[in-house]
């Protein structure tokens, strides 16, 4: 016994090592070259745009991106804390079906939802004629508030994005020991205060987690915002780049976004920089839920169906009608066939490199090739940059590439290769793994925090490799992990329209891109099939979320 507890495992062959610690290098660079290049393409100037960009197009479209990243973060945090509260510790009619129902959202992108609603609430919509049917009304006699505005936008990304605070609220009120609650209430505080000065404050770092998610979404966001007249940075750097042809004025825009973004993130951390939280005692005991009155019953019932139904049962149900509707009257065209042909494939290649990619680098971490967490840091920033951002930046180091292969072609071959990534689509799919590169860092940083360090020394002692130790050991167990990376990985590219619309080959659709094109023409009705089948798959990590977010009893 004393002989193997001394023995030392082997280490790691130093090819081994470097080989690992190169390819973690290589993913870092790959996430951060497209940083650096938008900041090389800004420093060249715009020539005579940037004085019009700086005194038309940036500031009303700074402003127009401030008000709604605050309408977005007040909506979802009031929204999602407060169904969060009344699901985790009270008591209601159909508290166990909104438990999961609240998460439903998150299947809706928000460009569908706001392809929706302009829809379903024009004057001749749906919406508007089932009302008048129903009250006997003229048209003059009918109002409706105007979803084209900015308020309308900060409503419509909020009942998409608040399930992100809910999620996140929803847990960490869960978690909080009951004894904290109890103690408040013996010393004479009523359910409003303890809740607002102490479950509150103990929720507020989970909160913030769930705001800045619903935020990065929010500034990502190019379909809504333009569908619904919002001019926003996103749409400014998309129009700047398209409609007058300024590499550099969109880069330079799409640096005022990330300082955006940055200064953000900054005000919250220093928001909380003096708070220190945490549970007293060995376990937390979570608090009892409280039964409720049949009046403040029916209002908790309401406040939790009001989300659920105008942010998935309404446009799902419209969508499915006008889906129905299409394919009743012209049946199922090859051309939406072969759009979800192209948006599965390319998805499959992106989620495939984005899961190899972020094993790499977790696993540099793990064997020691790298000693320090800052390369999976640095690897994961690419969630934080749009995706209009992230396609500016690719552009000139690809175009680059392409160039410099072509040259060489021509000159030792007398062939030009052409476009061989820029042209080919392996931009886009670039732009998918930087982009949701953090998934699967995450879900396998995660997954190694329950593979304890013995059974690596254990297998080491065996005589196994540090690839064998992999390969056997590792691989097996980090499979729920690899499984759920993988799903959200692949919706998440599915449903991405900034950067598909930005970097996708010529003549090449996806079903993204067709729900843009159809709502851009105000064919509302031709893209309501490929907006319901992204919504469709969308379900399947929502469910499975609902499924994993329940608290185990016991």
């Amino acid at each position: 016994m004393s002989l193997v507890l001394s023995h030392r495992p082997r280490r790691a062959p130093v090819t081994g090592s470097r080989l690992v610690r190169a390819a973690a290098g290589a993913v870092v660079l790959l996430v951060l070259l497209p940083l650096l290049a938008l900041s090389w393409t800004a420093l060249q100037g715009s020539g005579d745009l940037w004085p019009h960009l700086i005194a038309n197009v940036i500031p009303h479209a700074l402003f127009e991106t401030t008000l709604l990243v605050l309408g977005v973060g007040a909506f979802v945090a009031v929204i999602g804390t407060g169904t969060a509260w009344l699901v985790a510790v009270c008591r209601f009619p159909g508290r166990g079906v909104f438990e999961w129902a609240l998460l439903l959202p998150l299947a809706i992108p928000t460009y569908i939802q706001a392809f929706v609603y302009v829809d379903a609430v024009h004057p001749l919509g749906p919406i508007p004629t089932l009302i008048r049917t129903s009250f006997d009304l003229r048209p003059r006699d009918l109002w409706l508030p105007e979803v084209r505005s900015l308020p309308g936008c900060i409503v419509l990304l909020g009942l998409v994005l608040y399930p992100y605070v809910y999620l996140s609220a929803r847990a960490a009120f869960l978690v909080q020991t009951a004894s904290v609650l109890d103690a408040a209430r013996t010393l004479g505080a009523g359910a409003g205060e303890a809740f607002f000065r102490i479950a509150l404050p103990l929720a507020r770092p989970a909160i913030a987690v769930g705001v800045t998610l619903a935020l990065m979404e929010t500034v990502n966001d190019i379909g809504a915002s333009e569908f619904l007249g919002v001019q926003t940075l996103t749409l400014s750097i998309y129009s700047t780049w398209l409609n007058r042809s300024s590499l550099p004025g969109a880069a330079q825009i799409a640096l005022c976004m990330l300082a955006l973004m940055f200064a953000l993130v900054m005000l919250e951390r220093w928001g909380r920089r003096h708070q220190r939280t945490g549970n007293i005692g060995d376990r937390a005991r979570p608090p009892a839920r409280r039964p409720l009155s049949a009046g403040a019953g029916a209002l908790a019932f309401l406040a939790c169906l009001l989300p659920v139904l105008l942010g998935f049962v309404l446009p799902a149900g419209h969508l499915a009608h006008a889906a129905w509707k299409r394919i009743s009257f012209h049946g199922v065209s090859e051309t939406i066939l072969v759009e979800t042909a192209n948006t599965a494939f390319f998805a499959a290649l992106g989620t495939v490199l984005a899961l190899l990619l972020g094993f790499a680098v977790v696993v540099a971490l793990r064997t020691g090739a790298l000693r320090s967490g800052l390369a999976l840091r640095l690897a994961s920033l690419g969630y934080a940059v749009p995706g209009t951002v992230l396609a500016v930046g690719l552009l000139v180091p690809l175009a680059g590439f392409d160039n410099l292969v072509s040259g060489l072609a021509e000159r030792f071959a007398g062939v030009s290769t052409g476009l061989l990534l820029s042209g080919s689509g392996a931009a886009l799919i670039i732009a998918y793994v930087i982009r949701f590169l953090a998934i699967p860092i995450g879900g396998l940083e995660a997954g190694y925090g329950k593979v304890g360090t013995t059974l690596d020394m254990a297998a080491r002692s065996l005589g196994e490799t540090p690839g064998g130790v992999v390969r056997l050991v590792h691989l097996p167990m980090l499979r729920p992990a690899l499984g759920g990376a993988a799903l959200l990985v692949f919706v998440d590219c599915m449903k991405e329209l900034p950067a598909t619309l930005m970097l996708r080959p010529l003549n090449f659709e996806t079903l993204a891109s067709h729900v843009y094109a159809e709502a851009a023409r105000g064919t509302y009705e031709d893209g309501a099939l490929a907006a319901l089948l992204i919504v469709l798959v969308g379900l399947v990590p929502v469910i499975l979320l609902a499924r994993l977010s329940r608290p185990r009893q016991g």
